[in-house]
C-alpha cells in the first residue's frame, strides 16, 4: 500500500490541472434559477446488500477467469434490465508480472442529451492473491468490500434511475476494471515498463481516461466509490479529491452531515490515495472525489485488517454503511 502512496505523491508532481441538502424531497421551484421539483428516490440498502452478494457468489473476480467473465455479462445484463445505454469497452494491458489481462470498462448512460453530466464510478475486479495473510496469501480473494460494495451501491443507484423520476443532469455511472492486479506486496522494487515507472494500478481507469467511451466526453464532476460496505466504515476528506475537486468534497460532505452521516464521513483531512480517481483527474481532467474507507490514524496506515485478506467477505458488510454511503450520493447528484 505504501507504494500506492509513493507513486500518488509522484503523480501529484505532474499535474497542473486544478479544479445544503434537506432529507426532505428537494424542490426548487422558488430557487433563483427556477427547476423543476424534483424528489429523490429512497436508496435500499437491503438491496445494495444483495447486488454485493451476488457478484461475490460468482467468485473472486479475477481478470482472466471465468468467474471475472461471468459477473461482466451479469453486470451488463442487470445495467440494461435499468434502462441504461450500455457501452462494453474491451481492451487488453499487461500486468506486472507480465501477464497480458482481457479487461472489460462497463460504462451506463442516462439521460444520454443532457449537456451537464455527473460521473459515478467504482471498480468491479477483485484482488488475485491474499498478500496481506500469512496463510494463503497467494489465493484470490472475494473482494466484498473491496469491490463489490461500491459496484453493489451502484446498481441500487441505477435501479432507482430506472423505477423514479430523473435527475436534472445526466448520469453515467463506470465500473472500472483492473484496478487491483497492482504488485504483489513480495515484490519489492517496481517493475518497469519500456524503461519507465509505470502505474500497474487502476489499469482500467487509466484506460478509460486516454481512450474515454464517447469522444470529448466530459463531466461537471465525479465520485468514486471504493470500500464504501464495511461496519463502522470511516471516510476522510482524501488527499487528492482535496487537491483536484475541493468544492465536491464540501458539497458531499456537507450532505451527508444534513442526512445525519457525519459518523461516516469525517470533516477531517487525510493524505492522498492512489487509486481510479487519480487519473479521471489528471488525464479526464474531470474532478472526482474518491469516498473510500481509510483511517490516517492507525497503526497501519489507512485500510482495515480486511484489506487484500480473505476477511474481505459478506460478513464485514453492514447495510447501514451502504445505506450512509447510497443515501448521500442519490441526494447529491438529485441536488444539482
Amino acid at each position: 500500500m505504501m507504494q500506492r502512496i509513493i507513486f500518488l505523491t509522484l503523480i501529484i508532481g505532474w499535474i497542473s490541472f486544478g479544479c445544503e441538502s434537506s432529507k426532505k424531497s428537494v424542490d426548487h421551484a422558488g430557487s433563483r434559477n427556477s427547476k423543476k421539483a424534483i424528489t429523490v428516490p429512497s436508496f435500499n440498502s437491503d438491496s445494495a446488500y444483495h447486488f454485493i452478494q451476488e457478484q461475490v457468489d460468482f467468485g473472486p473476480r479475477v481478470p482472466n477467469t471465468y468467474s471475472h467473465k461471468n459477473c461482466g455479462e451479469y453486470l451488463v445484463d442487470k445495467l440494461k434490465s435499468y434502462g441504461a445505454e450500455v457501452t462494453e469497452q474491451n481492451f487488453s494491458e499487461q500486468a506486472y508480472n507480465g501477464t497480458v489481462l482481457h479487461l472489460k470498462n462497463i460504462i451506463a448512460t442516462y439521460n444520454p442529451n443532457a449537456r451537464k453530466r455527473i460521473l459515478l464510478a467504482a471498480h468491479w475486479d477483485t484482488r488475485p492473491f491474499a498478500d496481506k495473510d500469512f496463510k494463503g496469501r497467494y489465493e484470490p480473494i472475494d473482494g466484498a468490500n473491496d469491490g463489490g460494495s461500491g459496484v453493489g451501491v451502484l446498481l441500487e443507484v441505477a435501479r432507482m434511475l430506472d423505477k423514479s423520476e430523473k435527475p436534472n443532469t445526466g448520469i453515467d455511472i463506470i465500473f472500472f476494471d483492473g484496478e487491483d492486479y497492482g504488485e504483489h506486496e513480495d515484490v519489492v522494487n517496481t517493475p518497469l515498463k519500456n524503461g519507465l515507472v509505470q502505474i500497474w494500478w487502476c489499469l482500467g481507469s487509466q484506460y478509460w481516461a486516454d481512450h474515454p467511451h464517447k469522444p470529448k466526453y466530459s463531466a461537471y464532476y465525479g465520485i468514486l466509490l471504493d470500500m464504501v460496505g464495511g461496519t463502522n466504515a470511516r471516510f476522510y476528506k482524501e488527499g487528492g479529491s482535496m487537491q483536484f475537486a475541493p468544492k465536491v468534497v464540501r458539497k458531499i460532505w456537507n450532505t451527508a452531515r444534513s442526512l445525519g452521516y457525519s459518523n461516516y464521513f469525517v470533516n477531517t483531512n487525510s493524505s492522498g490515495i492512489m487509486d481510479d480517481h487519480i487519473f479521471v483527474n489528471r488525464d479526464a481532467k474531470i474532478p472526482m472525489v474518491d469516498i473510500v474507507e481509510h483511517d490516517p490514524e492507525s497503526a497501519s496506515y489507512y485500510f482495515g485488517d480486511y484489506h487484500h485478506t480473505q476477511k474481505d467477505n459478506m460478513s464485514i458488510i453492514d447495510k447501514q454503511t451502504l445505506q450512509a454511503v447510497g443515501e448521500t450520493v442519490l441526494y447529491t447528484i438529485y441536488n444539482e
